[in-house]
């Protein structure tokens, strides 16, 4: 069972403190590993504050031999009730740098929280100079961070780390709700508006747009979701393309369905082709946002594939 804090020995005390620079060094080391390839100049900071973290921990060490003896028993987090949680890097390994960088300045506070507590508890006078100076130190990694991301994190690096973030969020987000959208959009113009034209009933023509949009977002998410495990082309997990993927066609289908909720079928058609109207701009934005395309040749090339579908849709519908 888990123990109290206030219950901890001074040795246990020390031993748990070991275990915690241990382990948020590891921490460090693996943010480091996850952000060398496209945030070279973060994973630089996070590698020196690995180093501190290392350097803390061969102190504390020293500190548990001087007074206890060479053998360290092992006391996890888990093992102290109410103590510091870390969530597991495994898990966090698609948060984005800002949300990385907010995650280690907590991981500092909480640990400068937990010496200067540790330092109440303990009545030899080095162990609580040791305890308190690590207080002190935890308090200006703070500083240290920003120091570090002087030197390391330049106007030059910060950039090209912006360019990295900004092509990866394309990759991963962008790219996959624009696929799914352009094709939500456009995939299902035919039969909602054959089905409209067909039958001259807005509840006929509504539940084929929601049956088509339902199923082109299931077929589209799985298709992008096995299409690529993201390992060479860094496009991410392909559960979040999947679901983004899916989400979005979805989304671009139910738009231009959802006016046929009305019952005079003219309004609703009405109303309907101006939300494919606005659907197609929406896409054209997209893609000169992201894709560096001219929005006049993104229209052009938006609009001129959803009229043809359209009108394949109204031909067959009034046959």
């Amino acid at each position: 069972m888990a123990k109290n804090f206030k219950d901890l020995s001074e040795a246990e005390i020390l031993a748990l403190a070991i275990s915690n620079e241990e382990t948020d060094g590891r921490i460090y080391s693996d943010f480091a590993a996850r952000l060398k390839d496209n945030y070279p100049s973060t994973a630089k900071i996070f590698k020196e504050m690995e180093a501190e973290e290392d350097n803390h921990r061969r102190q504390l060490i020293d500190e548990f031999r001087r007074r206890f003896g060479d053998h360290i028993p092992l006391i996890r987090r888990e093992d102290v009730k109410g103590f510091i949680s870390r969530r597991p890097v495994w898990l966090t390994q698609g948060l984005g740098i800002d949300t990385v960088r907010r995650y280690s300045e907590s991981m500092e506070a909480e640990t400068q929280r937990f010496y200067e507590r540790a330092a109440q508890r303990v009545s030899d006078a080095s162990t609580r100079k040791l305890l308190g100076d690590l207080a002190e130190a935890e308090r200006g990694h703070v500083v240290l961070a920003d120091e570090l991301q002087k030197e390391h994190l330049t106007a030059g690096a910060k950039e090209e780390e912006d360019k990295a973030h900004r092509r990866l969020f394309v990759l991963q987000i962008v790219q996959p709700g624009l696929s799914g959208l352009m094709d939500g959009s456009v995939s299902t113009l035919a039969p909602v508006f054959a089905a409209a034209f067909a039958t001259q009933n807005s509840h006929a023509a509504f539940l084929v747009g929601l049956a088509a949009s339902l199923g082109a977002g299931i077929s589209m998410g799985f298709a992008e979701a096995v299409s690529d495990d993201g390992s060479l082309t860094g496009r991410g997990k392909p559960l979040l393309r999947g679901i983004v993927c899916g989400l979005m066609t979805t989304a671009g289908g139910i738009g231009h369905s959802l006016p046929y909720l009305i019952s005079n079928f003219r309004t609703a058609t009405a109303l309907a082709i101006f939300v494919v109207a606005i659907e197609l701009l929406v896409i054209s934005w997209i893609r000169k946002r992201y894709m560096d395309t001219p929005f006049l040749r993104a229209a052009l090339q938006v609009i001129v594939g959803g009229a043809c579908v359209f009108a394949v849709g109204i031909l067959i519908g009034s046959s």
